[in-house]
């Protein structure tokens, strides 16, 4: 695992060990910047489920001003301050070693971020939990982008999910918002694409009149990550 591009580049990064730390392949990294590469340069990150913090780092390689990397577990905590002295990216990231919602809880209203990246476990139902706090206390800026990273629970070659959009929106509104639609209603989907058995979701957040649909012209993508 390595940062791929930027002031950091080729750095290589520690990983924690456990069942609950994931990191996300090099491919599916490397696709994920790719859809968001004009959207770092300046922006505030915010790393809710950090892990090894490699995506924080990336952004920050990548020109971003600052990052929030949060985890709950001591190894976490661990490889992030590790990886913070390899990438010599110390002095623009803050570390905090607590559980998602005690940060969102201690932070909200003081601060906002131009980049969310959500990473929790598979299945844990702490997803929509985070989106759902995200949104009520303004932790995405307008504008912002939420980057989403969930299992797709049905092998893609027992359906036609990757070309169907109805199956795609169905997976989205169960995985990613926890099957709340008033939760979806505040969120517009920019981008959707598989990559095996990874979905990510890429959202920002509506406007109050988008959410009233005066506005809305976000419309769900579901592509193909191949």
């Amino acid at each position: 695992m390595r940062i791929i591009t930027g002031s950091a580049r080729g750095t290589r990064l520690v990983t924690a060990e456990g069942e609950n730390t994931r990191p996300t392949s090099d491919k599916v990294k490397e696709a994920v910047f790719s859809m968001i590469q004009f959207d770092i340069e300046g922006r505030r990150v915010l790393d809710l489920f950090a892990g090894s913090g490699q995506m924080a780092f990336e952004a920050l390689s990548r020109g971003a001003e600052r990052a929030v990397l949060v985890d709950s577990s001591k190894e976490a905590v661990a490889c992030i301050e590790e990886n913070a002295k390899k990438t010599h990216l110390g002095g623009r990231c803050r570390i905090v070693g607590n559980t998602y919602t005690s940060y969102l809880r201690s932070a909200a209203g003081r601060e906002s971020f131009d980049l969310i990246f959500l990473d929790p476990p598979y299945n844990s139902g702490m997803l929509p939990k985070a989106l759902k706090t995200i949104a009520a206390e303004g932790f995405a800026a307008p504008g912002s982008t939420l980057v989403c990273e969930t299992d797709c629970d049905i092998p893609p070659k027992a359906t036609r999910i990757r070309k169907d959009e109805e199956v795609a929106a169905e997976a989205i509104l169960r995985d990613v918002f926890g099957g709340d639609k008033e939760l979806a209603a505040r969120y517009a989907v920019l981008k959707s694409p598989l990559y095996g058995r990874t979905r990510i979701t890429l959202l920002t957040p509506r406007t109050d009149s988008a959410e009233s649909g005066e506005t809305d012209e976000a419309e769900t993508q579901a592509e193909d990550g191949e």
